[in-house]
C-alpha cells in the first residue's frame, strides 16, 4: 500500500492529466510561504503600507527576508516589526528576534511608512517570488544607496493614523520621576505629586545578592524627611494617584544602579521579583533606567516573562542615556526594538550629553537646544520605534542635571517641530510624527523646587497636539 502522500500525488497527478486532456486549464498553486502586500493609508504624498508573510506549507518557517523596490521618488520613512537594510531603491526587510518562526497555516507581518505615490515591485521572499514559485533568474539591483541627504522640506501635516490604541494611558504624556530618597530637591509625598503628571517612575528599585533580583521600600533617610512615610503609606498613595486616573511605575537603576540582568536565571530572578513587587505595591509597570550597560537577549527575556505573569496591561517604559539610542545594533536600541510589541515609552535622557549627531548625520548638534532634540529623537523616529513610543527627557530646570537643562518653551518646540512641523530650528526631520508620545522630567522633586515650571508648561502643551 501506497503511504498517503503518494497516493494523493498520484490522484493529483491522474486528475492533471485528465482534465488536460480535457481542455480545462488548471490555476496555479502556490504552496509554502508568500506575501502579499497592502496599503493600510494613503494621503496623497505618501501611504502606509504592510506585508503580511503566511506560510502555506507543511514545515516551519524559521527566519524570513522579504525584498521590493520602490521607484525613483518614492523613499522609505519609519518601520516596525522587522529589521530593514537598503541598497538604492531595493530595500530588505528580515525578521526581528521575536517573529522569525511561522507556524504552517500562520502568518506574521511588518509595516513601513512611505513618502511618494509608487508601490512596491519585484518583491522577494526568502529568495521566491513572494506570490510562490521559484525564484527569478534576474539578480535584484545592486545599485549603491544614494548619497543626496534627506528632504529638508516640512513634511506633511496629515499623514494616517498609525498610532495603536493607548488603552487607559492618554495618547500624549507627561512622565516625571518621584525620588524614593533624600536629596537637596523638595522631599515630596507620593500623593503630593502635581495633578500635570500623567506617569509617575518611582525612582529606584535596589539590586540585591540575587543577580537580576529586585528589591523595594521607603527609604529611610525620606520617612525622616517627611516626618513618617512608611511603605503602607506609599501603598496607600499609589492607590490614590490611581484614582485620580495617573499610572505608578517602578525604575531600575539609576546613575548608581547595580541592577544585572546577562543570563537566564537573572532574568527569572527580575521577572519573579519585579512581579511581586507590582503585586505588592500596586505598580502599573516597570521602568529600565540601567546607566551601566545591559544586556538586550536576556533584558528582553526578562520583560517578556514578566509581562507573562502580570499581563498586557503593564507598563514597560525605558529611559536611556543619549548615547545609548545613536546606533540601533546598541544595546538599548536593540532591546527597544527587540521588545517593540510590548513597549509603552522609550523616554530618552537628552541631556547630560554634549554635542552628538543627528538623524542627518551631516552635524554635531549641541545640547541644550531644539535642533538637538529633534534630530536626535529623529534617529529612534527613523530606525524603527513608532511615535507613540519616543518621548523626550529634559531636566526639571536648575539641580537637577549637569548640562542640557532647557527653557521648557524649548520641550514644547521640539513638540511642535516633531509632531506639527513647526517651531523647528534650522533641522527640521523628514516628516512629522503626530502620535509622538510625550515628554518626561528628572524630576517631579526638582520641577516642584523650581516652582512646577515644566509640569505647567509641557502638560497644557502636550494637550493641544493632535
Amino acid at each position: 500500500m501506497k503511504p498517503a502522500r503518494s497516493l494523493v500525488l498520484s490522484l493529483v497527478t491522474a486528475l492533471a492529466a485528465t482534465l488536460g486532456a480535457a481542455g480545462v486549464a488548471l490555476p496555479a498553486f502556490a504552496a509554502g510561504p508568500t506575501a502579499s502586500f497592502v496599503k493600510t493609508a494613503d494621503w496623497g504624498s505618501g501611504w502606509e503600507g504592510k506585508y503580511t508573510i503566511t506560510n502555506g506549507g507543511s514545515s516551519t518557517i524559521n527566519g524570513w527576508s522579504l525584498a521590493f523596490d520602490l521607484p525613483s521618488g518614492t523613499t522609505l520613512g519609519s518601520y516596525w516589526d522587522a529589521l530593514l537594510t537598503s541598497a538604492g531603491q531595493r530595500h530588505t526587510f528580515t525578521n526581528r528576534s521575536w517573529n522569525g518562526t511561522i507556524a504552517p497555516g500562520a502568518s506574521v507581518s511588518f509595516g513601513f511608512l512611505a513618502s511618494g505615490s509608487g508601490s512596491p515591485s519585484g518583491c522577494q521572499l526568502n529568495g521566491a517570488a513572494c506570490g510562490g514559485g521559484t525564484p527569478p533568474t534576474t539578480p535584484p539591483p545592486t545599485t549603491p544607496p544614494p548619497t543626496t541627504p534627506p528632504p529638508t522640506t516640512p513634511p506633511p501635516t496629515t499623514p494616517p493614523p498609525t498610532d495603536p490604541p493607548t488603552g487607559d494611558l492618554p495618547k500624549h504624556l507627561l512622565t516625571g520621576y518621584w525620588h524614593n530618597f533624600d536629596n537637596p530637591a523638595v522631599e515630596l509625598r507620593l500623593r503630593d505629586v502635581p495633578n500635570e503628571y500623567d506617569l509617575v517612575a518611582v525612582a529606584f528599585a535596589e539590586a540585591t545578592a540575587t543577580p537580576g533580583a529586585l528589591t523595594f521600600g521607603i527609604d529611610p533617610g525620606l520617612a525622616t524627611a517627611l516626618g513618617g512615610y512608611t511603605d503602607a503609606d506609599f501603598t496607600a498613595d499609589v492607590r490614590t494617584l490611581h484614582s485620580r486616573g495617573k499610572r505608578v511605575i517602578l525604575s531600575v537603576g539609576g546613575e548608581t544602579g547595580r541592577v544585572t540582568v546577562n543570563n537566564a536565571a537573572s532574568a527569572t530572578a527580575f521577572a519573579d521579583t519585579a512581579a511581586a513587587l507590582i503585586a505588592r505595591y500596586g505598580f502599573d509597570g516597570i521602568d529600565i533606567d540601567l546607566e551601566n550597560g545591559l544586556n538586550p537577549t536576556y533584558m528582553a527575556q526578562a520583560l517578556r516573562a514578566l509581562r507573562a505573569k502580570v499581563g498586557s496591561s503593564l507598563i514597560i517604559a525605558m529611559a536611556p542615556q543619549t548615547i545609548d539610542m545613536q546606533n540601533p545594533a546598541g544595546g538599548y536600541f536593540k532591546l527597544a526594538l527587540d521588545i517593540k510589541d510590548i513597549l509603552t515609552v522609550v523616554n530618552t535622557q537628552f541631556y547630560n550629553s554634549g554635542a552628538m549627531l543627528g538623524c542627518d548625520q551631516n552635524a554635531a548638534y549641541g545640547q541644550g537646544t531644539v535642533n538637538f532634540i529633534v534630530a536626535l529623537a529623529c534617529i529612534q523616529l527613523e530606525a524603527g520605534l513608532r511615535p507613540d513610543q519616543v518621548g523626550l527627557g529634559l531636566p526639571a530646570g536648575p539641580g537637577a542635571a549637569g548640562g542640557g537643562i532647557v527653557a521648557p518653551s524649548v520641550v514644547n518646540a521640539a513638540l511642535d517641530c516633531l509632531a506639527l512641523g513647526t517651531n523647528c530650528g534650522s533641522f527640521r526631520p523628514p516628516r512629522t510624527y503626530p502620535g509622538i508620545r510625550g515628554a518626561m522630567t528628572w524630576s517631579v522633586n526638582w520641577d516642584v523646587s523650581n516652582g512646577n515650571g515644566f509640569a505647567n508648561a509641557v502638560g497644557p502643551h502636550l494637550d493641544t497636539l493632535p
